[in-house]
């Protein structure tokens, strides 16, 4: 049994609880983080020193933290090809596309873009900085766009974990109020994944209690 300790509305968790879904794992998920609180008791910090969500663990193994490497360790226990490939060269192309999702888009939209037009009070908000938050994340969505007009999903003609890794967090870009750029190719790969039960499931949640 999987046990994670993290809250619906945290774009890590989602990232991790939409990989179990697919997996089709049982797990039990507490609420911890935000306005659940938790994160500052003497038994998480025995969990995850960074005081950090998400954090899994697995039966008796010890805790994982770091979203990448929980996605890593789910997929090598549980996953097969071609979601997770044991060929080296195959699943390194779908570990490069997933890192790639990390590094450029999921921290260029999260504290650049999101934060500033759901966090930040409207009348803090500074068009200015949203703008070249969102020039930068789409000049890497272009990478996207471009990949995507080839291939099905991101690492190839199948779903992998890199499509986690990238894909958890389309539905908060689409979904916010900002003025997006015409991908085509990237908005009919997020259709599809709307239609995944895991990711209505497990991704397309509110925030609403993120505002601030």
């Amino acid at each position: 049994m999987l046990t994670v300790w993290g809250r619906k509305t945290s774009s890590n968790v989602q990232a991790v609880m939409w990989c179990i879904a697919e997996l089709g794992l049982d797990y039990v998920r507490h609420d911890v983080g935000h306005k659940f609180g938790g994160t500052d008791t003497d038994a998480f910090f025995a969990l995850n020193p960074n005081r950090t969500v998400p954090v899994l663990q697995d039966g008796t193994n010890p805790p994982l933290w770091e979203s990448g490497c929980i996605l890593r360790y789910l997929a090598g226990a549980y996953g097969s090809a071609p979601f997770w490939p044991e060929e080296l060269l195959a699943r390194t192309e779908v570990d490069r596309w997933a890192e790639w999702s990390k590094i450029n888009i999921a921290l260029g939209f999260t504290a650049p873009v999101f934060w500033q037009v759901v966090r930040t009070p409207a009348q803090q908000r500074d068009p200015v900085r949203i703008r070249a938050g969102l020039d930068a994340l789409e000049r890497k969505l272009d990478i996207a766009e471009a990949r995507l007009g080839i291939h099905g999903f991101l690492a190839g003609d199948d779903f992998t974990l890199a499509d986690i890794q990238f894909g958890h967090v389309l539905y908060r870009y689409f979904d916010i109020d900002i003025e997006r750029k015409p991908l085509p190719n990237l908005e009919s790969y997020y259709a599809r994944l709307t239609e995944r039960p895991a990711y209505r499931d497990h991704v397309m949640v509110s925030y609403e209690d993120l505002r601030a």
